[in-house]
């Protein structure tokens, strides 16, 4: 187990939703607007370029490497966009733009410069509501029906693709959400001491979501991120020394609860929700976290807990030296986010 969460910080990232969005807009059939949001400094490292300052500049050279793995196609014939480039202080904004083909029936994306999960969403410019697809790294979208782009939303087909979006976020993308839930049963193994703390983090994390969601609460995720990160370590330092539930325990995983679900906000605000199904998607998401949530604690029982929780050495050779990771892990994370 400790090998397994060794391995997992080392190749894992936390957080792989939202870290780019792809918005493109069709303007009465006529010319297109893509924008790309992007972290920054990881698009630099990517393109071999030790300074973000000259990011905007390379990209929009007509040789940058970086239009060779950017492609949108109509009816499979690919476009050569106007390209620019904004650099903000955490993220680069570009933006590609050009003509439509007379006569073109569909279109497809690929975004080759991210390993990560991202939302692709296309609309015309006389609708509010977007067609959103989810896409894996470099993957090629399926062809979006410019003549209907304003989609039709079917509700068991968005809630069952928000369950899905909840549930990765969790497994396997959201891998400091894992590792809290993880110290939050490392504790102890008795469901009595397992619900409590799970009951305590779903509410919060509900509550902050939703008002999130609302516009009603709004924290920087500069704020947000590390504390998040803190609120692991702290759960897993207290798993060193404590081995039963205390009540402090469980108001701190409520208030954490509170800070994980402005993370979760975070992520699924970059997915450009459907308006008409905006309720259905961000109840089904939650119903996706809790899912991804209690598919970690069945994994931990499973493999360590059921067999071994009653041995004389489980919180020695188990719950201290895996709390302890995860405590290096967290405080690891809270440097990098501030930093």
């Amino acid at each position: 187990m400790i090998r397994l969460l060794l391995l997992a910080a080392l190749v894992a990232q936390a957080h792989e939703i939202g870290t780019s969005r792809v918005s493109i807009v069709l303007h009465a059939g006529r010319t297109y607007d893509v924008e790309i949001a992007t972290d920054a400094a990881a698009l630099a490292e990517k393109l071999n370029i030790t300074n973000t300052a000259k990011l905007a500049a390379f990209i929009e050279a007509q040789s940058s490497p970086f239009r060779q793995r950017i492609q949108l196609a109509f009816d499979g014939a690919a476009m050569q966009p106007a390209i620019s480039c904004q650099v903000l202080p955490d993220a680069a904004i570009i933006r590609l733009s050009g003509t439509i083909p007379q006569g073109a029936r569909n279109l497809t994306w690929n975004f080759g410069w991210t390993f990560a999960s991202y939302a692709l969403s296309v609309r015309g410019d006389e609708s509010k509501d977007s067609t959103t697809q989810w896409l894996e790294g470099s993957q090629t979208s399926p062809p979006f029906d410019i003549g209907s782009v304003t989609p039709q939303f079917n509700r068991w087909r968005t809630a069952w693709r928000y369950i899905t979006l909840g549930f990765t976020h969790i497994m396997p993308n959201g891998l400091d959400h894992m590792l809290f839930v993880l110290g939050i049963y490392l504790l102890s193994s008795r469901a009595r001491t397992v619900l409590m703390q799970v009951s305590a983090f779903t509410l919060a994390h509900s509550i902050t979501l939703g008002l999130s969601m609302y516009g009603l609460v709004s924290v920087s995720p500069k704020v947000v991120e590390p504390l998040i990160a803190i609120s692991i370590a702290y759960v897993a330092i207290e798993n060193i020394f404590l081995s039963e539930l205390k009540s402090w325990r469980v108001a701190l995983v409520f208030a954490f609860g509170l800070l994980h679900g402005l993370g979760f906000a975070g992520a699924l605000k970059e997915l450009d929700l459907p308006r008409s199904e905006f309720l259905t998607a961000l109840l089904t998401f939650n119903i996706g976290v809790e899912a991804g949530q209690l598919a970690v604690i069945a994994a931990a029982f499973l493999l360590v807990g059921w067999h071994y929780s009653n041995r004389a050495w489980y919180r020695g050779r188990v719950v201290v030296p895996a709390s302890a990771m995860i405590a290096v892990t967290a405080v690891y994370w809270t440097v990098e986010r501030i930093f």
